[in-house]
């Protein structure tokens, strides 16, 4: 018996495992599919691979080079160590063994990826180039943001295969192709991997260089051949020709073997049930990597932030985890066989302290490299990573990959799984589930998983913000011929950006040209990761005291990430937010070392701008359009780490930030409504504290002399008639909870010993305690939670807005999902378009947890005291299911 059959065995009868196994898919060995070198394989090449060992190719490598020798665009769309390097590699280099002019751009979206890519393309080479006495030297480089500055001619000059990524390209390349004319005249191929990740803002921002790219090739002759690959996602083809702006075969019949592989979706017990509480992920990931490290099988962990890495690697290498569990057993007078086989139960023997690595970006390149060659060699048990690993990083095949928490998407979650496997031994991947909403509908449909991606990577090259950052570049690369053309754009509407360069003076035309004519390089201040064009520069302090650049933060995040009084993560430290300037985009941190991290309190108002679609769907009205959201940041919580105890609250007087964006709403109809109320089950209606209220109010004000009942604080002119100078009066027991079948009891409510005067700060606390979930509020949290697994993009490019009283829809209560971009970017266009299934699947979640009324992992936490809505947002949804 294998040691990962052992521990299956183990984890079947554990009773503190077993139950929590909320599914488990074997998918059994499957046998390559392989076929014979195609005739026209150059001999060199042939021989090249029968040195390695290789006499033939999968099915999917046989068609890339069927496709590609035809002249054809193609993507390979198959899974994780597939072998889809050597499935480009092969009509690349076979090209340059028949031209030795010929030239490849390899893009990569990190460098890290470059480096290690170009290791495997320098052994293939090493072979090879032994074989070809012939011909020139098939010289490779890197160039990036590393590459000395010294290095950087000769490798422009004479490296054959350029590796380099899009941010590099961008500000690199393209702006100095005057210094590439020897490459670009001679550009046969672009390699794109990794073209999953280019989605979203970055996916715009990189069709655009692309564009620029295609842009410069032409200058110089060269119509380059593009080859892309990507993880399994539901929209390949469309994502490559959206990218490229040609036609692109796709290529997804995966021939490479593969050994049985094991899929677990883990679910933390519960812990209380009433409150839908469970055990940490995380402190659960532990446990069973541990597990795994007991019996010698080499594995992969995922957490989602820097800092849960180093959380993880402290509870494993710490007295928590490794030396003090195997002293209790290996001080014990059992023979050492039995210390062994009880260790085996919980935790590895100490020798495994050294052998347990994290891996994340803040970590030197030599770092990386030996933690990489330590998983290669096996020197290293156990690696514990955020997202770097993901990508195709050559780390060899493990036994098992953990992933804490679900990634953020479906081709995340299998490319991160796709990391256990070793040729054809058996693997195992466990997807460990946290108590968030996403992660908990897919605990409860596993098909997610075992189906076809149902994530779709949307890209908008045409985004207006991001469009006219490239145009400017572009112009400064080369002058715009009237009527050229630059993508899928218009030439009308080309000339209309154009034109509007020329009027704001960036511009100038001149015999039928337009020629850029302001000083600055703007390529420079362009972020392909952000449509801001305006970015807040980050300062520290350094040790000598010179003030030293951080980072950035793109305008639209500044007023959140970056106020005063923050806690900012950067590389694992974290950094106080000293001063916020606005006027100059600067913020002053210091680093500090704090228990606690801060969340800012957001208040956001929202304008429709325009309609540009709407549709009468059960019980109310989809719409999707252009919106105006106004947000103010008024304060921020200081929240303990791991309690998540919240220890203070800070005002803040910060100016609105205005967001002009597209978004998706959906309005409740009166007739739904009606069915609510006559059903006693709808609660967003404004109190009616009854005739008597403003009495009741000077009562108990004066009954407790004006003064806050928590901190003191006394009303500062208790005559005051302005209710804004005057403290609040509070229910201790909600004013909602007395309300019955529709029917208020304002008499027990309004009794003097159920209120109390509040300052308006403490009253935000107390209702924060006692607060209320209403059925509008608990639907907006499902469907903002949920909606990310249907667009393939972060939680955080989304926002939610919910209103018992929509004054732009007439007073109906809404709920508003918008980009968190400028202009938009196509997901709130989605969100219209998948509206039944979006509901749907919001219901199954809500009406298949287990909470009473209301938990994080469906409709969102009442306060402490409160109650949770989840009877009224079940409510709702069958009504606009029905």
């Amino acid at each position: 018996m294998n040691n990962l059959s052992a521990l299956f065995d183990f984890w079947k009868q554990d009773p503190d495992t077993a139950p929590n196994f909320f599914a488990w898919r074997t998918t059994p060995a499957r046998a390559a599919q392989t076929h014979p070198f195609p005739t026209d394989l150059p001999d060199a090449l042939r021989a090249a691979l029968s040195t390695r060992g290789i006499r033939s190719l999968y099915s999917h490598q046989l068609s890339a080079w069927t496709q590609t020798r035809a002249g054809k665009n193609i993507i390979l769309a198959t899974g994780t160590a597939s072998g889809k390097t050597l499935s480009y590699n092969l009509p690349v280099l076979a090209t340059m063994l028949q031209n030795s002019e010929a030239r490849a751009l390899y893009l990569f979206p990190t460098k890290a990826l470059a480096q290690d890519q170009l290791s495997v393309i320098s052994d293939q080479l090493s072979v090879l180039q032994k074989l070809i006495t012939d011909h020139s030297s098939l010289v490779t480089g890197i160039y990036d943001g590393d590459t000395p500055q010294l290095h950087r001619p000769s490798i422009r000059k004479n490296a054959r295969i350029i590796l380099s990524n899009p941010d590099m390209l961008h500000t690199g390349i393209l702006p100095h192709h005057a210094n590439w004319a020897g490459f670009f005249t001679n550009l046969k191929f672009i390699i794109i991997d990794e073209a999953h990740t280019y989605r979203g803002v970055f996916g715009s921002h990189v069709a655009n260089v692309i564009r620029r790219l295609k842009r410069v090739a032409n200058f110089y002759g060269a119509k380059p051949q593009f080859i892309l690959a990507s993880a399994t996602i539901g929209n390949p083809k469309e994502l490559a020709e959206k990218l490229i702006e040609e036609e692109v075969e796709l290529i997804d019949n995966d021939g490479s073997s593969r050994g049985e592989r094991h899929f677990i979706i883990y679910n933390p017990p519960v812990t209380d049930a009433a409150l839908g509480l469970r055990k940490s992920a995380l402190l659960e990931s532990v446990r069973l990597a541990n597990h795994l490290l007991a019996r010698d099988i080499q594995s992969v962990v995922f957490a989602r932030t820097r800092r849960s890495v180093e959380i993880i690697l402290t509870y494993l290498q710490g007295e928590a985890g490794i030396g003090k569990q195997v002293d209790k057993y290996t001080s014990t007078s059992v023979p050492m066989d039995e210390a062994k086989r009880n260790a085996q139960q919980e935790l590895p023997i100490t020798n495994y302290a050294s052998r347990i690595r994290g891996y994340r970006s803040g970590y030197l390149p030599h770092q990386r490299r030996e933690i990489e060659q330590g998983l290669r060699d096996g020197s290293v048990k156990t690696v514990v990573a955020t997202n770097a690993l993901e990508l195709g990083i050559d780390i060899g095949g493990l036994g098992a990959a953990i992933l804490v928490g679900y990634p953020g998407t479906i081709a995340s979650a299998r490319q991160q799984s796709g990391r256990a496997g070793r040729g054809d031994d058996p693997a195992v991947s466990v997807l460990v589930a946290s108590p968030n909403p996403l992660d908990q509908f897919l605990a409860h449909h596993p098909e997610y998983f075992f189906g076809s991606s149902p994530e779709m990577a949307l890209v908008n090259p045409n985004h207006l913000l991001i469009l006219l950052e490239h145009l400017r570049c572009a112009l400064f690369e080369l002058p715009f011929q009237k009527g050229e053309g630059f993508g899928s754009i218009s030439d009308e509407l080309l000339d209309e950006y154009l034109e509007f360069l020329v009027a704001n003076q960036e511009s100038h035309f001149s015999d039928e040209k337009y020629y850029w004519m302001k000083d600055q390089y703007p390529a420079a201040n362009i972020s392909l990761r952000s449509a801001s064009p305006q970015s807040f520069v980050l300062q520290a302090t350094s040790d000598d005291g010179r003030p030293t650049t951080i980072g950035t933060v793109d305008g639209e995040s500044a007023m959140w990430m970056i106020h005063p009084g923050a806690i900012y993560m950067h590389e694992a430290q974290q950094y106080f937010v000293q001063e916020l300037n606005l006027e100059n985009r600067v913020a002053q941190l210091v680093p500090v070392g704090l228990d606690y991290y801060t969340e800012a309190q957001r208040r956001s108002e929202i304008q429709v701008l325009s309609e540009s679609a709407q549709a009468a769907v059960a019980g109310g009205l989809k719409v999707h359009g252009e919106i105006q959201v106004t947000t103010q940041v008024a304060g921020f919580r200081k929240i303990r780490w791991f309690t998540y105890e919240t220890l203070g609250q800070e005002p803040l007087d910060l100016p609105p930030s205005e967001l002009q964006t597209t978004g998706y709403w959906l309005s409740l109809s009166e007739e739904t409504l009606a069915h609510l109320r006559d059903a006693g089950i709808w609660s967003n209606d404004p109190n009616d504290y009854g005739p008597d209220w403003q009495k009741i109010r000077v009562a108990v004000r004066k009954r407790d002399q004006f003064k806050c009942q928590v901190c003191g604080a006394a009303e500062a002119d208790p005559s005051a008639t302005l209710r804004a100078k005057q403290h609040d009066v509070h229910h201790k027991t909600p004013f909602r909870a007395f309300i019955q079948n529709g029917v208020v009891n304002r008499e027990q409510a309004n009794r003097l010993e159920n209120l109390t005067t509040l300052c308006s700060s403490c009253h935000h606390k107390a209702e924060q305690n006692v607060r209320i979930r209403s059925g509008l509020g608990g639907l907006g949290f499902v469907l903002g939670n949920l909606a990310p697994l249907f667009l393939m993009c972060d939680p955080r490019d989304l926002g939610s807005f919910t209103d018992p009283a929509w004054s732009a829809v007439d007073g109906l209560p809404s709920v508003v999902l918008y980009d968190l971009i400028p202009a938009g970017i196509g997901f709130s266009q989605k969100l219209f378009e998948i509206h039944d299934e979006l509901i749907q699947r919001a219901f199954e979640l809500v009406n298949q947890c287990e909470c009473e009324d209301g938990c994080p992992s469906c409709v969102g936490p009442g306060g402490e005291n409160g109650v949770g809505g989840k009877a009224e947002t079940l409510a709702i949804l069958k009504e606009l299911l029905s």
